[in-house]
């Protein structure tokens, strides 16, 4: 049986108002997309969505914590998962933006990096 779903896409300001028919978990059609990027970012949103992942980390003996991110978006199942891995983290002097502070999160392959120094 069929499933349509709506979707707004997010890949430029357009914002396209997509409705995505689904058989079975596949994509099978795309319609209301204006370019090729909202197809993809229809068939990706509609089976394996995935998100960048934005937080805030402290450092010991900061007063201000450390801003951190996914380098890629993972998968957004994983989100609460890495969201307790960072809850559990604490840095320490000196980080500097670019530095891994959570190595293969869950497991996805892909490092949480720091987005600023704190020195």
């Amino acid at each position: 049986m069929a499933e349509e779903r709506v979707i707004t896409c997010i890949n430029c300001p357009m914002g396209c108002r997509m409705t995505v028919t689904l058989e079975d978990g596949k994509v099978v059609s795309v319609s209301g997309n204006t370019c090729k990027r909202g197809e993809t970012y229809a068939h990706q949103e509609c089976t394996t969505p995935v998100r960048m992942v934005t937080a805030v980390v402290p450092v010991e003996g900061s007063r201000l914590p450390c801003s951190v991110k996914t380098r890629q978006p993972i998968p957004k199942a994983l989100i609460p998962a890495c969201m307790k891995v960072l809850s559990e983290t604490t840095l320490k002097k000196p980080v500097h933006a670019g530095d891994a502070v959570a190595v293969n999160v869950c497991g996805t392959g892909i490092d949480v990096i720091a987005t600023r120094s704190v020195l």
